[in-house]
């Protein structure tokens, strides 16, 4: 048959030989002119060479494969016995070592992990640190090419660098040599380790070579007793000074120097199945099985395999193989940018919207206004909530939990329409209603403030300079007896309304001192100070009798005495339930007031338009914050579940829901008889709670951060609504604050979630940014690691970013993860908190978590602070964490999360995910950071996996 003129047949009958090791002369000389398929070594072997070229026999050497060929690592024969080597001689020098590679804890005494020092990251020295990794020991690895350093980083390891900028790297994916000089900086940085290491292996070789000497006599005399020596390249000369060839050695100062040049053959049965699977490839890829010519062997030049390995060929001297042609160099593609086109008009124009709509709102509500009583409250009302809002935005993200207890506090001033309503009760219903509002109002105050005071405790420090708050309780207990001297005297009217508005400002203190941690305990003296004022200054404008002020104190006693009991009793993973718990008191402390100012009225069809809308807003408001934070409440306490309630109808049902109360309203309106008017009152409560139940209950659990903030600015809005009912400036001012501060957390809140508000408070899901398509399926397998493997990986590194979520609140994991990050700074490690906005199931609830523990502030960063840091970090723990780190919300589109700023944890060189489970977070997303090489999984309670990452941490660091 015909055959292409670039083949050299080669008849099947005449077997080719194969044989590990270069052949000797003898066997040479039987192989007479047949082929041979080898390790031929053509450079150091030249006689060899000549004597299979003087017999006319065909040889292809296994050394010569080309190494860059991706095809060819099939029968890279090297490497696969390298791999073999690296392996054995770990497991040779573990024999010969005197203890343990991974550290031990015991009842008799602890023992360190052994050191492990590999010269060389080939093959062999990548098995090496691998095996000895897997060991427990702490590896270090040295190569002249430094673009090793991410492999050897990648499995566990720590690279060590030379003073000394030279790349190693040579042809091939070999290294070449280096200069002196560089020489001399790694004799001098490899002289240090051997004082520290316990066990060197060297794997260092050039093709054709002798084996550069990297570890000197005067550096194994540096080691301690005991040490052990591994050399690789000792068949060529060896790396180690004390090395002698095929010998074990102990030197004067007790360090064993192993020799061998047999490592693969010590195992025998891997190292053959290994070397017979590249020659059968070999041959497959030349032979008979991909040609389907029987009986027949070609030998194409044109493959680069096969020419690359053809040292002679009938006689003939093919080594070396000529290099392969340049690559033809790709024209580059000129892209043409086109220049992003800025309308620096826009925002121009919705800037002059936003003013032209507040001119116009402040213009209409002078239109309307029936007297000026009502102008001079709705003043007051516009310019708290401009104040409301700059002192808001300048709270620090870390103190938005005691933002959010501060202002539950302070929104129990509703207590101050209970008692204008226990002071002109003329009815049995009115006065229980009163009662119920200034009862459940002090619950909230004295609640609020003990649970403001505990979570501030938690963010002091040890270093922290010594505090005298106690001192300003000296102004406050004047001011407080000036005014009732003032009041008690007769002689000065106004000065009730001072002292309101003295209140007003301490209360718009508190919320302004929580701007940094340095003033955040006085804001919450602030606060106290000014809702005291506020209750005394009201107890002075009512004049009650006797009897009534026996009253109003009784039943504020005992709500203060339920508040403190409630407060005593709350835990930083119980904050959000606590604060859902304590909004639904202020709704009905709301409308409990509103209803019975409205039985309270003489005459209800004589009341005026802003009185009957003020009573109405308070009711409807009330409501819905006291059963959309029962909804919320039960959520976060796992008493419903956390899934959202999808009723078909769930859109129609809002609707009629909405329209039935905004119908009562015009009743109300209306200025009907009491009959009439009560009815309206009583059905506009009753659907607005409905209203207020089913929306909530319609938004998910990983909604629940935005639903609190907005049902704190719900509570702010009753509240506000009962100043202008009573004409009570300091309810306005202080309901337009926490108004404000729910209003501006909840913009926060819905930023760091990229959801759009309406879409949350309607039950939508999905960002502003999730595509119509269906959304992405991520597909591979996750790697689960253990507690000893990620302590040792801790302790290697020397960059950690810690990113706790909720799951770490609920195994109250907080001390022993303490406990761990101290003993890693004590090490000399860079460890850091990474926070996202909405961690957690209320903002800052992180923060507060952490700060219980004992945690320094300054180590824990926000999202923006940390986000960029991520690429230059060793290792990254997420615990607890899934929606706030995961990458599909950038990489997927159509994904639910799409667009949700999102911690990029991916982007550190390892990542260990601590999760009870594998199951999508709490938004129901799968998370493809699970997938990724780099991360690895460690299942378990947070809690017991952080007491154990502590123990051995510690033990590791051996402090």
């Amino acid at each position: 048959m015909a055959l292409p003129d670039s083949l050299l047949v080669i008849p099947a009958n005449s077997i080719p030989a194969t044989q590990l090791r270069p052949p000797t002369t003898e066997e040479a000389s039987k192989l007479e002119d047949r082929t041979l398929i080898s390790f031929i070594y053509p450079a150091q072997n030249k006689e060899l060479v000549q004597q299979l070229q003087d017999q006319k026999a065909t040889a292809f050497a296994m050394d010569c494969i080309p190494r860059t060929l991706s095809r060819g690592q099939t029968y890279d024969a090297l490497s696969s016995q390298a791999n073999i080597t690296g392996y054995r001689a770990v497991i040779e020098a573990s024999n010969e070592f005197g203890r343990f590679f991974a550290g031990q804890m015991t009842a008799a005494g602890k023992v360190p992990p052994a050191k492990v020092l590999v010269v060389g990251t080939g093959v062999a020295g990548l098995a090496a640190i691998q095996t000895a990794k897997n060991m427990g020991a702490i590896v270090r690895a040295f190569d002249v090419r430094p673009v090793t350093k991410e492999q050897v980083e990648a499995m566990g390891g720590q690279f060590l660098e030379v003073d000394y900028e030279e790349d190693g790297s040579g042809a091939g994916g070999y290294a070449k040599e280096m200069s002196k000089e560089w020489h001399a900086a790694a004799a001098q940085m490899l002289s240090k380790q051997c004082e520290e290491v316990d066990i060197v292996i060297t794997t260092a070789a050039i093709p054709g070579r002798k084996a550069p000497l990297m570890i000197t006599k005067e550096m194994v005399a540096k080691m301690k007793a005991g040490s052990v020596t591994v050399d690789l390249a000792a068949e060529t000369g060896g790396n180690v000074g004390t090395t002698v060839k095929d010998e074990r050695i102990i030197t004067d100062n007790g360090v064993t120097c192993l020799g061998y040049t047999d490592l693969a053959s010590r195992l025998p049965t891997t190292s053959s199945s290994l070397y017979s699977n590249n020659i059968s490839k070999f041959l497959l890829s030349m032979g008979p099985q991909t040609t389907k010519v029987k009986d027949y062997l070609y030998i194409d030049h044109k493959d680069d395999a096969v020419r690359g390995m053809l040292t002679v060929e009938k006689g003939n001297l093919m080594w070396p193989a000529p290099l392969p042609p340049p690559p033809v160099a790709k024209k580059e593609e000129v892209k043409v940018i086109e220049p992003e086109v800025i309308d620096y008009r826009l925002p121009y124009v919705q800037g002059s919207k936003q003013a032209g709509y507040l001119a116009a709102g402040v213009l209409g509500a002078g239109c309307i206004s029936p007297d000026p009583a009502f102008s001079a409250m709705f003043t007051t009302f516009a310019l708290s909530n401009i104040i409301g809002v700059q002192v808001v935005l300048g709270v620090s993200h870390a103190l938005h939990s005691p933002l959010m207890a501060v202002t539950n506090a302070i929104s129990g001033t509703t207590a101050l329409g209970g008692m204008h309503l226990l002071a002109h009760s003329n009815s049995a219903s009115a006065t229980t209603l009163a009662a119920l509002a200034t009862t459940l109002s002090t619950v909230n105050i004295v609640g609020g403030f003990i649970v403001t005071k505990k979570m501030l405790d938690m963010f002091k420090r040890p270093t922290d300079p010594p505090e005298y708050y106690h001192l300003y309780g000296i102004p406050a207990a004047g001011s407080m007896a000036f005014y009732t001297a003032g009041s008690m005297s007769g002689h000065v009217p106004e000065i009730d309304s001072a002292a309101a508005t003295l209140a007003g400002l301490l209360c718009i203190g508190g919320i302004g001192g929580l701007s940094s941690q340095s003033t955040a305990r006085l804001g919450a003296a602030s606060g106290q100070a000014g809702v005291a004022l506020g209750v005394a200054s009201t107890l002075g404008h009512l004049h009650p009798d006797a009897a009534t002020t026996a009253k109003i104190a009784g039943l504020m006693a005992i709500g203060g005495a339920a508040g403190k009991y409630i407060g005593d009793r709350v835990e930083p993973t119980s904050l959000p339930q606590t604060v859902a718990a304590f909004h639904s008191l202020v709704g009905v402390a709301a409308s409990a007031a509103a209803v019975g100012d409205f039985i309270n009225a003489p005459v209800v069809s004589e009341l005026d338009k802003v009185h009957l809308a003020s009573i109405y807003l308070a009711t409807v408001i009330g409501s819905v914050t006291c059963t959309g934070s029962l909804v919320a409440f039960g959520k976060l306490d796992g008493r419903m579940g956390s899934a959202p309630m999808s009723h078909p109808a769930r859109d129609q049902i809002n609707l009629g829901l909405g329209a039935a109360t905004l119908g009562a309203g015009a009743i109300v309106m209306g200025g009907p008889e009491f009959g009439t008017g009560i009815a309206a009152l009583g059905g506009a409560l009753a659907t607005s709670g409905a209203l207020g139940w089913h929306m909530t209950a319609s938004i998910g659990g990983a909604d629940m951060p935005v639903v609190i903030t907005v049902l704190n600015s719900y509570s702010g809005w009753a509240l506000c609504a009962e100043g202008f009912m009573l004409d009570m400036p300091i309810m306005t001012t202080v309901g337009a604050l926490i108004g404000c501060s729910g209003a501006a957390l909840t913009k926060i809140m819905c930023d760091a979630m990229n959801r759009d508000i309406l879409s949350v408070i309607l039950g939508g899901y999905g960002t502003k940014s999730s595509g119509k398509g269906e959304a992405m399926k991520f597909e591979g397998e996750v790697t689960q690691t253990n507690v000893d493997e990620v302590c040792n990986l801790l302790m290697e590194s020397q960059s950690v970013i810690i990113v706790p979520g909720y799951g770490l609140a609920v195994a109250k994991g907080q001390y022993p993860l303490k406990d761990m990050v101290d003993h890693l700074q004590n090490a000399g490690k860079k460890v850091r908190f990474g926070i996202h906005p909405v961690a957690g199931r209320m903002p800052g609830q992180l923060n507060v978590l952490l700060a219980e523990a004992g945690v320094p502030y300054d180590i824990v960063e926000e999202l923006e602070e940390i986000n960029d840091d991520f690429d230059e970090t060793d290792v990254c723990l997420v615990i607890g964490a899934n929606d706030t780190v995961n990458s599909a919300a950038e990489d997927d589109p159509n994904s639910e999360i799409a667009g949700m700023p999102v911690l990029r944890v991916w982007n550190s060189k390892q990542v260990i995910v601590m999760k009870r489970s594998l199951a999508a977070g709490y938004a129901g997303v799968d998370n493809p950071v699970f997938l990724k090489d780099n991360t690895d999984m460690l299942l378990g309670d947070a809690k017991d996996t952080c007491e154990k990452l502590a123990a051995g941490v510690k033990a590791l660091s051996g402090k």
